[in-house]
């Protein structure tokens, strides 16, 4: 399998906070979905990745390489937006057009022109004036611009509405189309990972909770929702996490087929990414 990142034992050391011995790498082709509370180091982790900060630990490979300095060519295959702008806030949305001609030599200013208008871009607008959905969706234009193949996208569906989302997300699919594509996309909404994402990957506390694909997650972990003496026959049964409400047990297990075989009396039900991650943080371990 080929990858358009690895990141490898990578740790970022704060007074407060370490980014500790995190490790996961995105298949080319595919959706990676980074999930975690606020301030569980998944921006960290994108910095890290980009050097944007100094890591004191653990090293990245975009495609098998190292991001150097002065690597303009590896960086120009790699498209970020993060949920900040990154232009002053006096440049209008033909500006910031400008600056991407500027900047990369492959860049596509009919792409560009074809994003602001599918995003309803008001180009004569100060930055300033745009709504904070309005400057995701600049950013995202500039960053699907330069024929990146890989997209780092924090929080891309943060503040929009339903509708907004749902094109955003149509749009990612699209851009993965091509096999040589590739995006990693952190966000709060796993609803929206639910739909797009191929991967997914848990930072919890600066460490990596879990890296699976997300079908394994969805269709084949479940929820045993049962009383003290059924929760101690599914205990012994591939369960990964439990907690206990009022009088009974929610419990995660690793194989839900497995538990219906050995348990029919049972409802399995299939597992949300929700439900996964708060099993996970809040519940006992087996």
């Amino acid at each position: 399998m080929e990858f358009a990142v690895e990141v490898k034992n990578v740790t970022k050391k704060y007074k407060r906070f370490t980014l500790s011995d995190v490790s996961f790498a995105v298949p080319q082709g595919s959706i990676m979905g980074l999930i975690g509370e606020n301030g569980a180091g998944k921006s960290t982790a994108f910095k890290a990745m980009l050097n944007l900060l100094r890591k004191d630990a653990g090293e990245v490979l975009f495609w098998g390489k190292p991001l150097e300095d002065k690597d303009t060519e590896l960086k120009a295959r790699i498209g970020v937006a993060f949920d900040a702008i990154c232009f002053a806030e006096i440049l209008t949305v033909k500006q910031v057009g400008n600056i991407g001609k500027m900047t990369y030599s492959n860049w596509d200013a009919p792409r560009f022109q074809e994003l602001v208008t599918r995003f309803e871009l008001p180009e004569k607008a100060e930055i300033k004036t745009l709504s904070k959905g309005m400057k995701m969706k600049l950013n995202l234009a500039f960053a699907m611009s330069h024929n990146a193949e890989l997209l780092i996208l924090d929080e891309p569906t943060a503040g929009l509405d339903p509708i907004a989302r749902d094109e955003l997300l149509d749009l990612f699919l699209e851009f993965v189309q091509d096999e040589n594509h590739s995006i990693l996309i952190s966000s709060h909404i796993t609803t929206d990972l639910e739909k797009v994402a191929d991967y997914i990957t848990f930072i919890n506390k600066g460490k990596v909770a879990f890296s699976k694909e997300k079908d394994v997650l969805l269709y084949q972990h479940g929820i045993v929702r049962c009383g003290e003496k059924d929760f101690q026959l599914v205990k012994e049964k591939g369960c990964i996490a439990w907690r206990k409400n009022d009088c009974n047990y929610e419990i995660l297990v690793e194989d839900r087929q497995s538990i219906l075989r050995a348990f029919p009396h049972l409802v399995v039900d299939h597992a949300s990414i929700d439900e996964i991650m708060l099993l996970t943080v809040k519940g006992e371990r087996a």
